[in-house]
C-alpha cells in the first residue's frame, strides 16, 4: 500500500475542496485537448501549411509522449513537487500556443509547437499523479473527478465548432490558446497536498519500478487495450462518412461513446469487482465492439457499439488507476504515471502505423487486428491477476 494510505483521512471541507478544484483543472486541461484535436489542423491548414508538414506537426506530441515526457515527471518526483510542475507546464503551454499562433511558416510552426509540446504532454500524467495522490490521501474516487475532463472535451470541440462558423479559420490558434490559458489559471487553485510523507528517493527506488512484474503488466494490459482504439480514432469518421451519414450523424456517434464513458466515471464508486477483473471485463467488451465494428454494422447497431466506449475507455481507465495507486507507492507516482504514458504513447504510435497499413489493403478488416491487441491486453491481466488483485472499497480510488 502505498505511504499515504497510513496518514489519517483529512477533514471533510478539505477534501472537498480538493475535489472541486482538482475537478475543475482536469475540466480545463481536456477542453483543450477537445479544441486542439479537432481544429489544429484546421488552423494549420488555414495559415497554408502543406499536408506533409501537418501530418509531421501533428506527430509532435505522441513523440514527446516516450521522449521527453518520462524526463519532466521525473524531474516533478524528485523534486517533490508534483503540483509546481503542473503550474508550471500549464502556463508553458498557453504561453507556446500563444507564440505557435504567431507563425506561419511550415519549419517555425514545426519549433515552436515542439518546444511546447515538451512541457504540455507530461502535463497529463503529472495531473493523474497528482490526482491519485489525492485519491489515496483523501479516500476519494477517481472515475467522478475525471468524468469532468470527459464533459469539457465534448464541451471543448462543440465551442470550438460554432466557432468555426464564426470567426476565419486563421483565428482557431487564438481559441486554442485561449482554453490554454484558462486551464493555466484553474492550476493555480490546486491545493498542496500537505501532510503528506515525503520519503528520500533514490535511483534504486526508481529503478525497482521498471523491475516490478506487476506494474510492468498493468502499463502494457492497459496500453495495449486502449491502443486497440486506434483504428476508430483514425479511421471511423472516413469510414461512416464513406457510408452516407451526414456530419451531424456522425457527431452524435462520438458523442454517444463520449456520454457513455461520463457515465461510466459517475458510476464507477458503486463497483465491487477487482480493478484487474474491471481491466479483463473492458477488454472483453473491447473484442466484442472491433469485431462488430469489423463487419460495417447499420446506424441502429452502431449507435448501441458506440454505448461500449464507455466500457472499452472508460472501465480501462478506471481499473488502471486504481491498480496504480494500489500498487505503485504515491512517492513515486509521477514516476509511475510518466513510464505509463511513455509506453503507452509508443504503442499507440505503432498501432497508428500499422492501422493505415492495414485499412489500406483490407478496409474494416483494421478492427480484426485491434481485436486481437485488446485481446491481448486482456489475457496480460488475466495472468497478472492475483498479484495485483485488492480488496476494493469506496474508499480506495475506483
Amino acid at each position: 500500500m502505498p505511504a499515504e494510505s497510513k496518514i489519517p483521512i483529512a477533514p471533510h471541507e478539505t477534501s472537498r475542496r480538493f475535489a472541486t478544484r482538482l475537478a475543475l483543472f482536469y475540466g480545463a486541461i481536456f477542453g483543450l485537448l477537445g479544441a486542439y484535436l479537432p481544429f489544429f489542423p484546421v488552423w494549420l491548414k488555414a495559415v497554408g501549411i502543406e499536408a506533409s508538414w501537418i501530418g509531421i506537426i501533428t506527430a509532435v506530441p505522441a513523440v514527446t509522449r516516450f521522449t521527453v515526457l518520462p524526463f519532466v515527471t521525473s524531474a516533478a518526483e524528485r523534486r517533490q513537487s508534483l503540483r509546481d510542475a503542473i503550474v508550471i507546464t500549464a502556463f508553458a503551454t498557453a504561453l507556446g500556443l500563444a507564440v505557435v499562433g504567431t507563425q506561419h511558416q511550415a519549419l517555425l510552426v514545426f519549433l515552436a509547437f515542439a518546444a511546447t509540446c515538451c512541457l504540455w504532454t507530461p502535463t497529463g500524467p503529472l495531473t493523474d499523479a497528482y490526482a491519485l495522490r489525492g485519491v489515496a490521501h483523501y479516500g476519494l474516487n477517481y472515475g467522478p473527478l475525471r468524468l469532468w475532463g470527459s464533459a469539457a472535451f465534448v464541451v471543448g470541440a462543440l465551442g470550438c465548432g460554432l466557432l468555426v462558423d464564426v470567426i476565419a479559420p486563421k483565428h482557431l490558434i487564438w481559441v486554442i490558446a485561449a482554453t490554454a490559458g484558462l486551464g493555466a489559471l484553474a492550476s493555480l487553485g490546486l491545493p498542496p497536498l500537505d501532510g503528506l510523507k515525503k520519503p528520500d528517493l533514490t535511483q534504486r527506488d526508481a529503478g525497482a519500478l521498471l523491475k516490478d512484474p506487476g506494474l510492468l503488466a498493468i502499463i502494457m494490459a492497459s496500453a495495449l487495450i486502449q491502443s486497440s482504439h486506434a483504428a476508430y480514432y483514425v479511421f471511423a469518421s472516413i469510414v461512416w462518412k464513406q457510408s452516407g451519414f451526414g456530419g451531424l450523424t456522425i457527431a452524435g456517434l462520438w458523442s454517444l461513446g463520449v456520454l457513455a464513458e461520463i457515465v461510466l466515471f459517475a458510476l464507477s464508486p458503486r463497483f465491487t469487482l477487482p480493478y484487474a477483473v474491471l481491466v479483463v471485463i473492458a477488454a472483453s467488451s473491447a473484442v466484442a465492439r472491433w469485431m462488430i465494428m469489423a463487419q460495417d454494422p447499420p446506424i441502429a447497431i452502431l449507435a448501441i457499439v458506440q454505448l461500449a466506449h464507455g466500457l472499452t475507455f472508460g472501465l480501462t481507465q478506471v481499473g488502471t488507476m486504481g491498480l496504480m495507486v494500489h500498487h505503485v507507492p504515491g512517492h513515486l507516482m509521477a514516476r509511475g504515471q510518466g513510464y505509463f504514458a511513455a509506453c503507452s504513447g509508443i504503442i499507440s504510435s505503432a498501432t497508428s502505423i500499422l492501422s493505415g497499413m492495414v485499412y489500406a489493403r483490407y478496409g474494416q478488416g483494421v478492427y480484426y487486428v485491434m481485436a486481437a491487441m485488446a485481446l491481448s491486453g486482456g489475457v496480460v491481466m488475466w495472468l497478472s491477476r492475483h498479484r495485483l488483485d485488492h480488496p476494493h472499497s469506496a474508499a480506495s480510488g475506483g
